[in-house]
């Protein structure tokens, strides 16, 4: 049955690239769009490494440029795309950090555990380490390598920061949104800092209160001038715009003031700022002789907020969400070096593909234990073939908030339709759990008739419904939901998220550190996790030393139902901590009745070190009786890590032998160590 459905929209596949003619356009004064391709490079002929340069819009909505329908002027974005191949059966994912990382890597989340929502300023979290970038392989193969703009991956360690992950320069904001000329940004209430970078530090000395895109724009030029085109280069420019706060330049209001809703208004004049700084760059490309022998991609990072005056219709659902509007973005390719110019692409395109199709325009090698997720598209945008891509997991996320009326019946004992996740094969399309905000948002939504009038085409489900089946390539809207039609479709679909599902890694989303304040770091957002390296080697092999010299004692001191204890020269300690005044002010949870686990503490090897250190510090602990907030405070002193808000107690892994195998284990975080209840500590304080 299922095989007669998908035969019987077999035909439908044949949708390739087609071709759109594009006469000659004159411009006005003051360097229009007409004249962008106008002058002659100045130097060098083609290489075979073409130039690379990657342009990334934030929260270009897929109605938001002038050859969708918009009433918004995207002149340069329109010409660019018409002499080049428009993408338009191309996908992304609904926000800032998961699209960011699989254009670099080349995988879904499911396999860089980045499958929930973004990485927030105060997580200790980024890219994960051990995954090769695309700068990295291409700076293999001789490219020079740029960025400027948004990175958005996580910073809370050197190692994550982006002259650490491949680029030779960066120029821009290391968080996902603030403001576009100060440049500062307040993740909550008292928690703010200044966020532009130029590499490794704060570019003051580059702030002078000029407009982000404006200022980025300044920069890819300054880059180009100083770099040799006869050598490849790699610019990866993300802009800010069009992502809130909504800000632009006065100047750029001009032409929109007759739209009456004040946000529609203001995303308009981004936009067109955003339209003129990709002139000028395309400008430079050809002033300082790139243009020949370069690629231009251009894409949204996913769909428009219309709350914050993006538009993606007619499609369905916004930013954030996994209906079409949240996933399926603006994109275009624009290159002398296509063969099929002028075309419009329908073929299945990711933003995972981008790194295997650029590693192998530059000559470049993908190792074999690279186990990527993209395909190389390049003759399917350049000649018209066919994609190898025949599916897309748009996502598993198995911590967002689960669908009440989801279980593992509504998805056939295959899949428990509770956990919110997306697939695409073929023409199908397969939603489970809470897929987001699911209204279609009409362009007269942005009437001066307010938010009361917004919505208008506001989707009622039956009750319980967790999944849905959509035929994409004929209902790209998703109006007409088919699972009841075709539930063979559905368990396909739904056999193959559990095969993907298999192949995860654990989810990393640690809670957030107080450490990453801005006032502790002179009020700048930026690396805040200081490991010496060396000290941690030569304590964990000092570790490893004495755990082999010791391996026959730990069975001697086992004992039923419970761990061995490491032995401590501070084990017999009979001093009293002291609770006068000055005492309590040091150490306010301090008390003079408490419990053992100080003396727990004491028989672990691993702290003897800091307990020390606690001593010299605080005059002497003259008791090891402490009360439990004090054993919890200690707990964390002593391994060198934080508290984790309320959730627990960060614990590595050499400490766990000392704690015994009871532990209640709550989640993975980073290589650093478990996260351990509160109430499990408290029950060891008690023993």
């Amino acid at each position: 049955m299922v095989a007669a459905a998908l035969a019987g929209l077999s035909l439908l596949s044949l949708l390739t690239c087609g071709y759109l003619a594009w006469g000659s356009r004159q411009g006005g004064a003051g360097g229009p769009p007409g004249d962008l391709l106008a002058e002659e490079p100045t130097a060098g002929g083609p290489r075979s490494q073409p130039h690379i340069i990657f342009i990334l819009a934030d929260d270009q909505g897929f109605r938001d440029v002038g050859y969708h329908g918009s009433e918004i002027r995207t002149p340069t974005l329109d010409k660019l795309a018409a002499e080049g191949v428009k993408l338009e059966n191309y996908y992304v994912q609904p926000m800032c950090t998961p699209s960011r990382s699989q254009l670099i890597t080349g995988k879904y989340q499911i396999h860089t555990g980045l499958q929930h929502s973004i990485i927030r300023p105060t997580q200790p979290n980024c890219l994960p380490l051990d995954n090769v970038t695309l700068p990295q392989k291409l700076k293999e193969v001789g490219y020079s390598t740029h960025m400027v703009g948004k990175w958005h991956l996580g910073f809370y360690r050197r190692e994550c920061m982006p002259t650490q992950r491949g680029f030779d320069s960066f120029f821009g904001s290391l968080l996902g949104s603030g403001d576009y000329y100060t440049h500062f940004k307040c993740d909550s209430p008292g928690i703010c800092g200044y966020d532009l970078y130029e590499n490794d530090n704060a570019a003051w000395d580059h702030d002078n209160g000029i407009y982000s895109t404006q200022m980025y724009t300044q920069k890819v030029q300054q880059i180009l001038a100083s770099h040799n085109p006869r050598k490849p280069i790699f610019l990866y420019i993300a802009y800010q715009a069009v992502h809130s706060p909504l800000q632009a330049p006065g100047r750029y209001f001009e032409h929109y003031r007759s739209i009456n809703n004040i946000n529609r208004r203001r995303y308009a004049a981004m936009l067109a700022c955003l339209d003129e700084a990709i002139n000028n760059v395309t400008l430079a490309l050809r002033k300082y002789g790139y243009y020949e022998n370069s690629i231009i991609i251009y894409s949204s990072d996913n769909g428009g907020q219309p709350m914050a005056g993006g538009s993606n219709w007619p499609l369905r659902g916004s930013k954030g969400t996994y209906w079409e509007g949240g996933i399926r973005a603006v994109g275009f390719v624009h290159s002398p070096l296509l063969k099929n110019k002028g075309s419009v692409c329908k073929e299945l395109v990711h933003i995972t593909d981008w790194f295997p199709t650029l590693i192998t325009l530059a000559e470049g090698q993908i190792d074999e234990d690279i186990q990527l997720d993209g395909y190389d598209v390049w003759e399917t945008i350049s000649e018209g073939r066919r994609s190898p891509r025949v599916d897309i997991l748009h996502n598993i996320d198995p911590i967002y908030t689960k669908a009440k009326n989801g279980s593992w019946a509504a998805g056939y004992g295959i899949w428990n339709t509770a956990i919110q996740s997306a697939i695409r094969v073929n023409h199908w399309k397969l939603l489970t759990g809470n897929p987001g905000y699911s209204d279609w948002v009409p362009p007269q939504a942005f009437s001066n008739a307010g938010p009361n009038r917004w919505h208008n085409e506001r989707v009622s489900w039956s009750a319980g419904k967790t999944v849905w089946l959509f035929n994409i390539t004929a209902d790209p809207y998703e109006r007409v939901d088919l699972s009841a039609r075709h539930p063979e479709v559905v368990k396909q679909l739904l056999r193959r998220l559990s095969q993907f599902n298999k192949t995860a890694v654990p989810v990393r989303y640690p809670p957030k550190d107080p450490r990453s304040n801005p006032k502790l770091n002179g009020g700048v957002w930026g690396p805040w996790f200081k490991e010496d390296e060396k000290k941690k080697k030569s304590e964990k092999s000092k570790g490893a030393n004495k755990q082999k010299k010791s391996k026959n004692k730990k069975k001697a001191n086992r004992k039923k139902g419970q761990s061995f204890h490491c032995r401590s020269r501070l084990e017999g300690s009979k001093e009293r901590i002291d609770t006068d005044t000055k005492g309590k002010e040091i150490l306010p949870w301090f008390a003079q009745k408490g419990d053992r686990t100080f003396s727990f503490l004491l028989r672990c090897m691993h702290c003897k070190r800091e307990v020390i250190q606690l001593q010299d510090k605080y005059r002497g602990l003259k008791n090891n009786h402490v009360n439990k907030e004090a054993s919890l405070m200690l707990i964390s002193f002593c391994l060198l890590h934080r508290r984790v808000d309320e959730i627990g107690i960060v614990v590595t892994k050499e400490f766990l032998p000392c704690i015994g195998k009871e532990v209640i284990l709550i989640e993975r975080v980073d290589e650093i160590g478990i996260v351990v209840k509160k109430e499990f500590l408290l029950a060891l304080a008690r023993k």
